[in-house]
């Protein structure tokens, strides 16, 4: 009876936000679906309802979260609301993740195994590749900035040792809790999506032949792969994942892995430009941080052209201006503390 209740309520609220959804894309292609999405949840509250035992559908009255959600949407838009319509079980975010129009619809199940095989040792590159950066700069300014007030090596590297930890159990903490909750909401909406193929199969089918269909493929043609896809329970889930949800499983690795891997790409950024100090003195010492920190700064930019599809040259002057800019006001700012304070 409880997950009656809940079931009511969940796709009662969706109904109502899918129809946020259709009035904002203003009868565009995306807002036919959408409003067919909410007839589609209309139905299935009323099958909730009547497995909870009642004689009819109750009026559904938006709650504060809801009312928020509906606020931003009409802010902001549902392409950068994606992660929290997922977790309010709104469907069809497909569509503003990919296949944009023009592109081809997928028009067997194997062509959608294709499409979604995900770039995961790409996005752990690129997620390297940031992390050494941010400790790269935060700890170059932090070891200028106490440089410029101070003249103490034992300082400065008491300094660059505790901005290292510091940013580092910062960084990891923050990619845990993120992976964490991202992982925790998958969980809880593909609990749901299982619940529903048992409830409804044919509902959850037709709501997939709704975005094949939105996304550009003959509606019959939709309807019968859609289908198919359901009828396959190993496929079923992890499609309805990615078409309703717009969910890569393939993206959410593990909290503590992930938290490990900001860690560690946070710490090697962050002792390039402390380790002068643990073997020189004074302003060698300072003078070759800055060296091997520049060089450093450099071939992360270059790196970062990977992503950008830009200059080598060009990201590694950029990303060596921006690092030395921070640098810079830092130092001077520790100056003008340590004059002013001496």
């Amino acid at each position: 009876m409880a997950q009656s209740g809940e079931g009511w309520l969940d796709e009662t609220r969706s109904a109502y936000l899918y129809r946020v959804i259709a009035e904002i894309e203003g009868g565009s292609p995306r807002a036919k679906l959408f409003e067919e999405l909410a007839r589609e949840a209309e139905g299935q509250a009323a099958i909730w309802a009547k497995n909870a035992g009642l004689a009819s559908v109750p009026a559904f009255v938006p709650d504060l979260r809801t009312r928020i959600v509906a606020g931003l949407l009409r802010r902001y838009g549902a392409r950068a609301m994606r992660g929290i319509l997922a977790a309010m079980k709104v469907r069809g975010l497909s569509v503003y993740s990919h296949a944009a129009p023009g592109h081809p619809a997928p028009t067997s199940i194997e062509e959608i195994g294709k499409r979604h095989r995900g770039f995961g040792a790409g996005g752990n590159l690129r997620a390297a590749v940031f992390g050494i950066n941010d400790g790269l700069v935060s700890n170059l300014s932090l070891i200028l900035g106490v440089a410029g007030a101070s003249s103490n090596t034992g300082f400065i590297l008491l300094s660059g040792i505790a901005g290292l930890l510091a940013g580092a159990f910062s960084m990891a903490a923050g990619e845990y809790v993120s992976v964490r909750s991202q992982r925790e909401m998958y969980e809880h909406q593909i609990g749901l999506e299982e619940a529903e193929l048992g409830e409804y199969p044919a509902e959850e089918a037709e709501e997939l032949a709704l975005i094949y269909a939105a996304r550009g493929m003959d509606r019959a043609d939709a309807h019968a792969l859609a289908q198919r896809t359901i009828a396959d329970p190993r496929l079923a889930l992890d499609t309805l994942a990615r078409e309703e949800l717009g969910l890569n499983p393939e993206d959410l690795g593990s909290p503590s892995g992930a938290a490990l891997s900001s860690f560690l790409s946070f710490g090697v950024g962050a002792l390039v430009p402390l380790a002068p100090f643990l073997f020189a003195r004074g302003d060698g010492a300072l003078v070759a941080a800055i060296a091997v920190t520049g060089a450093a700064l450099f071939g992360v930019g270059s790196m970062i052209s990977l992503f950008t599809g830009r200059s080598a040259f060009r990201d590694g002057l950029r990303m060596l201006a921006i690092g030395g800019g921070a640098g810079a006001v830092t130092y001077f700012v520790g100056k003008l503390l340590g004059v002013s304070l001496g």
